[in-house]
């Protein structure tokens, strides 16, 4: 990935927190506190790409097992 005239050579990680948030993090550096690898490193653009595709529902773990149970209750 080009930034300006320079090329991005960062390599990435992906992490994942508890309430199953997805976010990028550079390889080499250790994990902010909370998050855990996800299991996908690569570029940048990979890295985005392997989000999207597995971070289909935004909402917050917490949040959608409140909202399931509320379903299951009401119908």
């Amino acid at each position: 990935m080009k930034i300006g005239d320079q090329e991005d050579a960062t390599r990435y990680k992906v992490v994942v927190n508890h309430e199953e948030q997805y976010s990028m993090w550079p390889a080499d550096r250790e994990n902010p506190l909370g998050w855990r690898d996800a299991g996908k490193s690569g570029n940048k653009a990979e890295c985005l790409a392997y989000i999207k595709q597995v971070w289909t529902d935004m909402r917050p773990l917490s949040l959608r097992k409140r909202m399931d149970g509320k379903s299951i209750k009401e119908g």
